[in-house]
């Protein structure tokens, strides 16, 4: 072999070891990913998801925009429950910042609860929905339960996708409600 024959062996061999080096990671990650049966257990959310995602009726005032949705007491009013609800979800929409635009909060209720003036005078925004008529009613029967204490995130396709327990840490919340915004290219 002359050196010339050498050294084009030699260079190829370097390639193919430096495509080795940049292509070994990317073929590990696939095969973990798509040929074992191993996945992450961790996760970064703070709510539940909610699976499989629920595509919701069509109700118009829960598409276009990442929605915050409080589920109000039944009959005889918002109780003390509902309103520390509501509150949070204000608080949450409020601490979005450049990202509030792009979301909502909504109170879907049955026909008689809530006090109107406290909704207006505490809750400038909050878009109610009265579940009073076939539409709203289907859309109220989709959630889960228990509802109490609960905020449900819904996509701007009208998918439901997260719940969050008030009881827990709040802003978890926010925090997964950022992220979502965040990377989202909808709503």
């Amino acid at each position: 072999m002359n050196s010339s024959t050498r050294k084009r062996t030699r260079a190829r061999r370097y390639l193919l070891m430096l495509g080795l080096v940049f292509a070994a990671p990317l073929g590990c990650a696939f095969w973990l990913y798509y040929g074992s049966s191993w996945r992450p257990q961790a996760h970064t959310n703070h709510g539940t998801l909610i699976e499989p995602v629920r595509t919701l009726p069509n109700v118009t005032v829960l598409r276009g925009k990442w929605s915050l949705v409080v589920i109000g007491s039944g009959e005889g009013g918002c109780d003390a429950a509902c309103r520390e609800t509501l509150i949070y979800a204000r608080q949450t929409w409020l601490s979005l910042g450049k990202y509030a635009a792009r979301a909502q909060r909504v109170l879907l209720s049955g026909g008689d609860c809530c006090d109107e003036a406290y909704l207006q005078r505490e809750h400038h925004g909050l878009i109610r929905v009265p579940a009073t008529t076939p539409e709203p009613l289907a859309l109220l029967q989709s959630f889960p339960a228990p509802q109490a204490r609960t905020i449900f995130i819904i996509d701007p396709l009208g998918n439901l996708m997260m719940r969050y327990d008030m009881r827990a840490d709040p802003k978890g919340l926010r925090e997964d409600l950022k992220k979502l915004l965040d990377l989202s290219h909808i709503g």
